[in-house]
């Protein structure tokens, strides 16, 4: 089930299980989770897109192994607040990553967040290179932990 409203996404939340973030780019897919309590976002791997069966199957597996209980999925609005053709794309992945697997799956707004990944690693002297394989999985991290940070501010 897909929610747009992340009160209604967190209703439907089992206790103590995980969750996932993903950071879809049209080359590769970042994938970050989070810990049981719901309180921290870690950057797990990036996935290297090919075909949306492929994908979907990398990601089921992931969330299989981590006993992933939800999804957020980092939706690419434009700075002004407005949808594009990224956001949209980021949708229909959802409709139809959702007819595969029965857990929820929420959106948050991700804009800044490769920014923010990108001055993380700067900060940390980390080459170009090792920049390049790890952006989008950390990119990931950081959506996941906004959408986490605001469930709790939910749940107080």
């Amino acid at each position: 089930m897909i929610h747009e409203d992340i009160a209604e996404f967190a209703a439907t939340l089992p206790p103590m299980r995980a969750l996932a973030g993903l950071d879809l780019g049209t080359k590769t897919i970042g994938v970050a989770v989070s810990d049981s309590l719901l309180s921290s976002a870690t950057p797990l791997e990036t996935i290297k897109r090919k075909k949306f069966t492929q994908d979907a199957e990398q990601l089921l597996a992931i969330l299989k192994n981590r006993d992933i209980a939800g999804i957020v999925l980092g939706l690419p609005r434009n700075m002004d607040g407005s949808e594009g053709a990224r956001c949209q794309s980021t949708r229909a992945f959802a409709r139809n990553f959702s007819r595969l697997w029965e857990g929820p799956i929420t959106f948050w707004d991700e804009r800044l967040s490769t920014v923010a990944a990108e001055r993380a690693l700067l900060e940390a002297d980390t080459s170009r290179k090792r920049r390049s394989e790890v952006i989008d999985h950390v990119a990931a991290s950081y959506i996941l932990q906004g959408a986490l940070d605001r469930l709790r501010h939910l749940g107080g």
